[in-house]
């Protein structure tokens, strides 16, 4: 069986995320999906809680009838070879890393791992849609349907709105 690893820190889950936990999935039997700074929360980059973006992918992913996937929260390190060392020592053993970071590319290539380059969605980031939720602009066409019923479900917007406005 081959496991595959995709990190990301959905803030929030979008439709490019979506579309490369499924072309992922068409290359291996199992995803292991790692949530990227598992440490951080309501600051601007990283609005949302590691149980609020695991509650999120549950709940996105169950709408498209995904089942075969694990996820775990990975926290920051801010050192390439221990971050990497620490992500060995956290998972289930992996086969190949999906990956549209450069620098995640890189952490794990150093470490021998196979490294799939994803390509990224043109116009599709979740800084791109935190900020048109910040200016009031349409922001519903760059996520599934679950991500926008799980944010208004916690007030999500809102406390962007709130959170990237502090200094």
């Amino acid at each position: 069986m081959s496991r595959g690893l995709f990190i990301g820190r959905f803030q929030p889950l979008h439709l490019g995320h979506l579309k490369d936990i499924k072309d992922a999935l068409k290359e291996v039997d199992e995803l292991v999906i790692g949530i990227g700074s598992s440490n951080e929360k309501r600051t601007k980059e990283n609005p949302f809680s590691v149980e609020e973006r695991i509650e999120m992918l549950e709940y996105a992913l169950a709408a498209e009838d995904i089942g075969n996937y694990t996820i775990y929260p990975i926290p920051d390190f801010h050192d390439d070879k221990k971050w990497a060392e620490h992500i060995e020592t956290l998972l289930p053993k992996f086969d190949a890393v999906f990956t549209g970071n450069d620098w995640t590319a890189k952490c794990f290539r150093k470490k021998g791992y196979k490294v799939k380059k994803i390509r990224l969605m043109k116009g599709v980031s979740s800084t791109i849609i935190r900020n048109r939720m910040i200016k009031n602009q349409n922001w519903k066409e760059l996520v599934p349907k679950a991500t926008i019923e799980f944010l208004e479900k916690i007030n999500g917007i809102n406390r962007i709105k709130k959170v990237c406005s502090k200094k």
